[in-house]
């Protein structure tokens, strides 16, 4: 149902989301995302507006541990992004708290571990979704990291590892009793990846099972799938992940909804143009014109979805090599100039 047409009596209440001392307003948080959430992306969805909380890429552990230069520059917030959560990875207690105290030393606001994630390298070293087959693990990696930092810890998970093996409320439950601060459900198993539909259900069996904050992630593209999110499941929170790329707009338009009803316009196609520009801008300081620009190419085709002659575009978008390239792409763009 569109937002325009949605009763709006049952709209959910909403209130800040308190994750230990750190206070989130609007109770909106982007997602972490590998290979998106770096500084500039952060920044330009700071920019946007809307947003309460922004997590950065998913970091190992390990490399934090051993001190892995390029690992170590994904610290890269700064306080016009505050508050910040610095997202790790790992399933070796000492080596994980290790990696939070760095986090905690360069400044993040809260730390959060990763038990979602299903990508194989990162499950074969027993991290990520992996410690949901194994609480007693997963155990021992959040009272590591609770020790280890003064800053608030949270965890992200999914549903459990598959269907036969639904363990988000048993792994809440573990989480709260170690003295993690804040939970974000996703709400597919991690054998789905991002295949089939994601499920409130869980969330709310979870929020109704512990008494810290909860976030509910997944299949939120659209300001009325933030409000059912909040209303079905009862989560003190909303993340916002994929439908963020290509229109960092989106959080506005949910926070613009979920206070008054009010529809905001879709951003138009200059709108877009012009967020992908500063995007490459932040990019390109962030990270020097020529490693800027190669990372801007996996971005730039999902500011154009819908243009027209996008498949032309798009092509072209991902063979780009300088930013005025970029530039006098988007120009075009803006300027209905796609031939």
């Amino acid at each position: 149902m569109p937002p325009a047409q949605e009763d709006r009596s049952s709209a959910p209440s909403l209130s800040p989301l308190r994750i230990g001392p750190v206070s989130v307003w609007p109770p909106l948080v982007l997602a972490p995302m590998a290979g998106a959430t770096n500084h500039a992306f952060r920044m330009l969805v700071r920019e946007c507006g809307g947003v309460g909380l922004v997590v950065g890429e998913m970091i190992s552990s390990f490399a934090l541990h051993y001190e892995n230069r390029r690992s170590l520059a994904m610290f890269d917030w700064t306080d016009d992004e505050r508050p910040v959560a610095a997202q790790i990875f790992g399933a070796v207690p000492e080596v994980i708290a290790d990696a939070a105290k760095r986090a905690e030393d360069a400044g993040a606001d809260i730390v959060d571990i990763n038990m979602g994630c299903w990508v194989p390298k990162v499950v074969r070293s027993s991290a990520g979704a992996a410690l949901l087959r194994d609480p007693v693990q997963a155990q021992s990696v959040m009272e590591a990291c609770v020790k280890a930092t003064k800053l608030p810890v949270t965890i992200k998970i999914r549903r459990g590892w598959d269907s036969g093996d639904s363990r988000a409320v048993e792994v809440a439950r573990i989480a709260q009793d170690a003295g993690v601060r804040a939970i974000t459900v996703h709400g597919r198993f991690a054998k789905q990846g991002f295949g089939g539909a994601s499920d409130p259900g869980t969330i709310a069996e979870v929020k109704q099972a512990v008494s810290i904050p909860v976030i509910g992630n997944g299949d939120i593209r659209t300001p009325s799938d933030a409000a059912r999110m909040l209303r079905e499941t009862g989560c003190d929170a909303v993340m916002i992940g994929r439908a963020a790329l290509g229109n960092p707009f989106i959080f506005r338009q949910v926070w613009a909804w979920l206070c008054d009803g009010k529809v905001l316009p879709p951003p138009s196609v200059a709108e877009l143009a012009a967020a992908a520009r500063r995007h490459t801008e932040l990019q390109v300081r962030l990270l020097g014109e020529e490693r800027g620009v190669r990372e801007m190419r996996a971005h730039l085709p999902h500011y154009v979805r819908g243009v027209e002659n996008a498949a032309k575009l798009r092509h072209e978008l991902t063979r780009v090599s300088t930013a005025d390239e970029i530039n006098r792409l988007l120009d075009r763009v803006a300027g209905g100039a796609v031939a």
